[in-house]
């Protein structure tokens, strides 16, 4: 479980959230929605260990870093770089730099993650050559390999077709049913009613705690 005590965050002076407190339970599946500015990815960044706290606790109950996997919106990847998918799940999946031969589990859990994602023939293709929809699958397949408790997604179907937002949201529900918590920014209310049966507000530098009335839907 993590707790949220009064937690305030800023950039500067400016306060981008005040007061907020509550409980997110082991396991849950939540979107993070509110307007521009409203503070979700300072929030998520927060929750990783990110962003720096103006007042209040965060209790994260135990969790360390390697716990705690952030997809951040918009990757600071160079995609002119020359590395193949492949080998970008795998440096997510030794943690141990560019420079460290890939085991044999390394190698079976990316090619593994790969698939998941619908790019096994692609392993081999060099990032660069990736639509935008291709490059946000290898970064999902990037997360799948961290196997982390705590999962925070900031906008992750931003620029995807529709085809590859339903894999993706297949992906979350899998890390759902597994019992990982998964917290993820959205602004498309119509996949928050589907999907995610608790959702966090973030308005006016305050939040509100929801619960949609049928959480036994397809997400819950």
């Amino acid at each position: 479980m993590i707790t949220l005590d009064n937690v305030e965050l800023r950039h500067g002076r400016r306060v981008i959230l005040s007061g907020l407190s509550g409980t997110i339970a082991a396991g849950s599946l939540i979107a993070l929605i509110g307007a521009n500015g409203s503070g979700k990815t300072t929030l998520l960044r927060a929750l990783a260990g990110l962003h720096p706290l103006a007042n209040g606790r965060i209790d994260r109950d135990g969790l360390q870093a390697a716990d705690i996997a952030l997809l951040a919106q918009g990757s600071h990847l160079d995609r002119s770089f020359p590395i193949t998918c492949r080998d970008v799940v795998a440096l997510a999946a030794t943690r141990l730099g560019p420079f460290r031969a890939i085991g044999r589990d390394n190698l079976a859990a990316t090619t593994a993650a790969l698939g998941r994602v619908g790019l096994a023939e692609m392993a081999t293709r060099p990032i660069q050559a990736l639509s935008a929809g291709q490059f946000q699958r290898v970064l999902f397949a990037r997360t799948i390999v961290q196997d982390a408790k705590l999962i925070l997604l900031d906008e992750p179907f931003t620029a995807v077709d529709a085809a590859t937002t339903r894999l993706l949201l297949s992906v979350i529900r899998d890390w759902h049913a597994q019992g990982r918590t998964v917290i993820v920014v959205l602004h498309d209310m119509d996949l928050v009613r589907l999907h995610f049966p608790r959702t966090l507000l973030l308005t006016s530098q305050s939040a509100q705690w929801d619960r949609f009335p049928d959480p036994g839907r397809r997400a819950a």
